[in-house]
């Protein structure tokens, strides 16, 4: 068993591409980070953690970590390659709030770090991932859809820290303002307005295939009317029409009602990931 480190994002993403392509939607969080740290590398601040554990020429998993936030792990065809990607993190003695991937991975994960380093681990989310290939009918919201715009950002940064806190996002990757900035420059930030913005969703990240849709919230005031659902389905038609065979989309277990929005829309369940917090 061999552990292989790169520097070079765009080596890592050929080296492992092929495998995690063999799932894309269980894996479209580490695709889409990779395809960002490739097209995007000023947004990266600190060298990321990319690594590709095999046997011979078989790939047996692979991780990866954009510092300050949890490791990413692939499915793994052997725990052993967990337990050595543990010890290799603990020997560079980095400093890892967490993991996030399969059920089973992320747990057997969270199982060797305690036992390399004595921190105790304890879930956070437990997430499902949906694909879409095909938008269904569904009843329209009353108000149209539309690109979010710089004249948008105070309310959306506003949206974005009620989101985090509702959500139980403790490791956003930057603050609000970062974030919000960074989707109005790229254009992929969408609203429901009905005669006010009422609800938002976001293009978040690309895979070879397909298009990773996050950020959908509707305030308070607004739930209960169809906002949120025509938003996400109408990015997610947009995204197909614009080349997409597929949307991606990770939902909260613990939130009935985005569940039920998904699915109703045409989201199909993939798998379920898990995320662990270490202290």
């Amino acid at each position: 068993m061999k552990l292989n480190h790169f520097d070079n994002a765009r080596q890592f993403y050929e080296r492992v591409k092929s495998y995690l392509l063999q799932h894309e939607a269980e894996h479209n969080l580490m695709l889409g980070i990779s395809d960002s740290l490739i097209r995007f590398p000023e947004r990266f601040t600190d060298q990321p953690y990319l690594v590709a554990v095999q046997e011979d020429e078989t790939l047996l998993t692979a991780a990866l970590r954009t510092p300050p936030h949890k490791l990413v792990l692939s499915r793994s065809v052997n725990p052993q390659a967990l337990n050595a990607i543990a010890q290799d993190l603990y020997w560079r003695q980095e400093q890892v709030p967490g993991v996030i991937g399969p059920v089973v991975e992320a747990k057997t994960f969270a199982e060797a770090w305690q036992a390399v380093t004595g921190q105790s681990y304890r879930q956070g989310m437990a997430h499902r991932i949906y694909q879409l290939k095909t938008v269904q009918p569904i009843p329209k919201a009353r108000g149209y859809f539309r690109v979010a715009t710089l004249c948008d950002r105070e309310l959306l940064i506003s949206w974005h820290k009620a989101f985090a806190k509702e959500a139980r996002i403790d490791d956003i990757e930057q603050d609000a303002e970062d974030v919000i900035d960074r989707c109005l420059i790229q254009g992929t930030l969408y609203l429901w307005e009905n005669n006010v913005p009422v609800s938002m969703a976001n293009c978040a990240a690309s895979t070879p295939h397909g298009s990773c849709i996050n950020l959908v919230y509707t305030p308070p005031d607004y739930r209960k009317k169809g906002y949120a659902s025509s938003c996400v389905a109408s990015l997610s038609q947009t995204l197909l029409n614009q080349g997409s065979k597929s949307c991606f989309l990770f939902a909260d277990l613990a939130n009935p009602t985005s569940n039920h929005i998904y699915q109703t829309i045409g989201y199909h369940p993939a798998c379920d990931v898990n995320d662990y917090w270490f202290y």
